[in-house]
C-alpha cells in the first residue's frame, strides 16, 4: 500500500508540478514575478484538492487524514522533487490546534482560509528576554468588556512583514506561576498599535523582525482555548512540527548541487579538483546527510507507534543544525578565497552565496532552541542524567 501510495504521488508531481528545480517555491508566494506566482497559487489549488496541502488534517476539515507513514512519503516526494511545503505556519501549525482547541465559529471562520492561502500568518512566540525560557514571557493582555488590550514586543517574528495575522502567547495573569497565566490569542497585524520592524542579519537577510504592541485591541472571540490556559494550546501547536524528513532530503539535494557547482568551476579555480581535505569534506557532509535521514525514519517510526519523539526530535534538531553549519563552512572553502566575497555581481564568487549562507548559518544553532537547550534534553529525559 505505501508502494503504491508514493506512486500516486510521484504521479502526481510529475502532472501537476510546475517547478522540479531543485529550489522548489520556499515558504510561501511573496517575491515572484507574475508568472512564477501563477504557477505557485496553481499548484497550491492543485495541493489544496487532493487534501495534500494538509496531510495531517483530517478530511472533514479539508484535509488528507493520511497516516503518519503516508504524510512522511508525501512529504518525502515533495522534498525530492523540490516543490517543498507551500502551506506555511497556519497550515503546519495554527490548523491543526485551532481544530483541537478552537470553537466551531472558529473553525468555520479561520480553516477554509488557510487552506485556500487567503491569509498569511506569522508566530508571536519569542521576546528579548523570553527565548528559550518562553513561558517567562512578558506581553501583557488586558480584559477590557469584550476585548482584550495588548501591549509589549516580540522577536524574531518570521515573516511578520507580510503577515496578515498572528497567532500569539500573552500573559492574562501575572500573579499565576508562569505556565498557568498565558493566553493564546489571534491577532490582526493591520490593527491599530500594531508596528513591524525588519530585523537585518549580519548576511543581509530580513526574514525576522520586531513586532510591538500598544494597545492593541483583540475580540474575546479571538481567544483560542481557556483564559490562562494558553499554554498548553501552544504546546500541542509545538507537536505539530513534522519529522524533519523536507529538511534531510533537502540537504542532500543541497550537496548535489554544491557538487555540480565544483565540477563546473575552471580547473585552476575548484578546490575539489586542488584540495584533498574538501573531497573527503564532501564524503562526510553526504554521510551526515544520510544520517540526518535516519533521524528523521527513526522519528516518523515513532509517530507511527503513536509514540511521542521527545529525546529523539532533540537529537535529530541538534544533529542537524550542527550540520548546516558544517555545510556552509564546506560551501565557503569550495571555491577558495572567492567564497569570501558577498557580492552579488561576481558570478566566480557564485553572486555572493557561499559567503551569505555561512553568516546565515551562524543562526542554525539559536533557531528552534539552541544547541545547550537540546543537549539538556538528550542528557535528562535521554540518558537519565541529573539536572544541574
Amino acid at each position: 500500500e505505501e508502494a503504491a501510495f508514493r506512486s500516486e504521488v510521484q504521479e502526481f508531481i510529475q502532472a501537476k508540478s510546475p517547478s522540479r528545480d531543485g529550489e522548489g517555491f520556499g515558504f510561501g508566494g511573496g517575491g515572484m514575478n507574475k508568472d512564477a506566482l501563477k504557477a505557485f497559487e496553481a499548484w497550491r489549488d492543485a495541493l489544496v484538492e487532493r487534501g495534500w496541502i494538509a496531510p495531517h488534517w483530517p478530511e472533514e476539515y479539508g484535509g488528507a487524514g493520511l497516516t503518519v507513514k503516508e504524510q512522511f512519503i508525501l512529504n518525502q516526494e515533495l522534498a525530492e522533487a523540490g516543490t517543498g511545503n507551500v502551506g506555511g505556519f497556519g497550515v503546519m501549525m495554527l490548523g491543526p490546534t485551532m481544530i483541537i482547541h478552537g470553537t466551531e465559529e472558529q473553525k468555520e471562520e479561520h480553516l477554509s482560509a488557510i487552506l485556500k492561502g487567503e491569509v498569511n500568518w506569522c508566530q508571536g512566540w519569542s521576546e528579548p528576554g523570553s527565548g528559550s525560557d518562553l513561558a517567562s514571557l512578558q506581553t501583557r493582555a488586558v480584559r477590557d468588556g469584550d476585548e482584550w488590550v495588548i501591549n509589549g514586543q516580540k522577536i524574531w517574528t518570521s515573516g511578520a512583514q507580510f503577515a496578515d495575522s498572528m497567532y500569539m502567547l500573552a500573559r492574562t495573569d501575572p500573579d499565576a506561576p508562569k505556565h498557568r497565566g498565558i493566553s493564546f490569542f489571534l491577532l490582526d497585524m493591520k490593527g491599530a498599535g500594531v508596528t513591524v520592524r525588519p530585523l537585518e542579519q549580519m548576511s543581509g537577510g530580513r526574514g525576522f523582525n520586531e513586532v510591538f504592541f500598544e494597545d492593541v485591541r483583540v475580540p474575546q472571540q479571538n481567544m483560542i482555548g481557556e483564559e490562562n490556559r494558553g499554554w498548553y494550546v501552544g504546546a500541542t501547536l509545538m507537536d505539530y512540527e513534522r519529522s524533519g524528513i523536507g529538511n534531510s532530503v533537502g540537504t542532500q539535494r543541497r550537496l548535489n548541487r554544491l557538487l555540480t557547482s565544483a565540477k563546473g568551476l575552471p580547473e585552476e579555480q575548484s578546490m575539489l579538483n586542488r584540495n584533498n581535505g574538501v573531497r573527503l569534506g564532501f564524503a562526510d557532509r553526504f554521510i551526515d546527510a544520510s544520517v540526518a535521514l535516519l533521524f528523521s525514519q527513526r522519528i516518523m517510526t515513532m509517530q507511527a507507534a503513536s509514540q511521542v519523539p521527545n529525546h529523539e526530535a532533540s537529537a535529530a534538531k541538534l544533529f542537524s543544525s550542527e550540520m548546516d553549519q558544517r555545510i556552509s563552512d564546506l560551501n565557503i572553502k569550495l571555491f577558495g578565497l572567492y567564497g569570501n566575497l558577498n557580492d552579488p555581481d561576481r558570478e566566480e564568487a557564485q553572486k555572493g552565496a557561499p559567503a551569505r549562507g555561512y553568516l546565515q548559518a551562524v543562526s542554525s544553532t539559536i533557531a528552534g532552541g539552541t544547541s545547550e537547550i537540546q543537549r539538556n534534553v538528550i542528557a535528562t529525559r535521554g540518558l537519565g542524567l541529573p539536572r544541574g
